[in-house]
């Protein structure tokens, strides 16, 4: 069985997003949030793909 993306339902401390993301790809979720922080110093829009994704994922069953 293939893990998925998709927010879980422990761990989360906004939307999940991150935790999610952490999870997929076997990482800790505080190195995805510390990622995700750092690269919100740079110009792009992370925060409106963190939206997106915050709507777009599924929650975990």
């Amino acid at each position: 069985m293939t893990a998925r993306l998709a927010r879980p339902r422990h761990n989360r401390v906004i939307a999940g997003v991150c935790a999610g993301i952490a999870e997929r790809f076997g990482l800790a979720p505080f190195t995805v949030r510390l990622i995700f922080l750092l690269s919100c110093l740079l110009p792009g829009p992370q925060f409106l793909i963190y939206l997106a994704l915050w709507v777009l994922l599924p929650q975990e069953p």
